[in-house]
C-alpha cells in the first residue's frame, strides 16, 4: 500500500539505522544566519534614531510660509529623523494589521509558506502534495502567484496600502511643520543614508543570509 502523500518539513531524512534526525527549517543554520543578520541590522539601525523629544518639540513647530518652504523642511527632517519616521510608519502598519486579525493570519500564513516551502526547505527534499512532486521552479511560481493574489486582489493589499498612506501623511505633515533650524544636520552625511537606508540595510542583510538557500534552487 502506497504511503500517504506529505509535505516534507525537515532538513534530513530518515537514517538507515531506523532512527530519524529531523530538523525543521527554522532550526537550520541558514535560518539562524538570516535571523542573526536581520536582528543585527535592525539594532544597528535603531541605534541611529534621534531622541523622541526632538521629534515632538512643540516649540519647534510652525506653519511653513509656502510649498517650497514645506518641501525644504520635509527633506531636512527626513534626513535627520529618518529612523524615527520609519518607526512611526511601522507602528501605523502594525496597528492597522493587528486591528484586522484575519489579515494578520493571512500575512503570517503567506510568510510561513515562503519560509517552509521554499526559502529554507532543504533542496534535497522535494515538495510533495497529494502524491504529486513539485519542482523548485513550480513552487516558486505558485508562491509568487499567491503573493500577488493576496497583496493586490484581496482586502489585505488595500489594508497595507491604506496604512502606508496614513503613515506617509503623518510623516509629511510633521516634516512640513517641524522647523529644522535647530537640528544639527551633517552636510557631509553620505548619500546612501537617506530615508530608506535603514530598511535597505536590513533588507540587504536578510537577502545575503537567504541567498545561499535560494541560489541552490536556481
Amino acid at each position: 500500500m502506497a504511503a500517504p502523500a506529505t509535505i516534507p518539513m525537515t532538513t534530513s531524512q530518515s537514517t538507515a539505522g531506523g532512527g530519524t534526525q529531523s530538523q525543521p527549517p527554522i532550526a537550520t543554520p541558514a535560518f539562524r544566519a538570516f535571523l542573526s543578520r536581520f536582528t543585527s541590522s535592525i539594532r544597528q539601525g535603531l541605534s541611529q534614531r534621534r531622541p523622541w523629544y526632538e521629534l515632538i518639540d512643540r516649540s519647534a513647530m510652525a506653519r511653513p510660509d509656502n510649498l517650497t518652504d514645506a518641501y525644504s523642511r520635509i527633506r531636512k527632517n527626513l534626513s535627520y529623523f529618518k529612523v524615527n519616521y520609519i518607526t512611526l510608519l511601522l507602528v501605523v502598519l502594525a496597528f492597522s494589521i493587528l486591528s484586522h486579525p484575519l489579515s494578520l493570519l493571512v500575512l503570517l500564513g503567506l510568510l510561513a509558506a515562503w519560509v517552509f516551502l521554499y526559502l529554507f526547505r532543504p533542496s534535497d527534499q522535494p515538495l510533495v502534495i497529494f502524491g504529486r512532486t513539485f519542482s523548485d521552479r513550480e513552487t516558486l511560481g505558485a508562491l509568487v502567484v499567491l503573493t500577488v493574489f493576496v497583496v493586490f486582489l484581496t482586502s489585505v493589499g488595500s489594508l497595507l496600502i491604506s496604512a502606508l498612506l496614513v503613515g506617509v501623511a503623518i510623516v509629511c505633515i510633521h516634516g512640513a511643520f517641524r522647523v529644522p533650524e535647530d537640528l544639527f544636520l551633517d552636510d557631509q552625511e553620505p548619500a546612501n543614508t537617506g530615508f530608506l537606508s535603514f530598511l535597505g540595510g536590513a533588507a540587504s542583510s536578510a537577502a545575503a543570509a537567504a541567498a545561499p538557500a535560494v541560489a541552490s534552487r536556481v
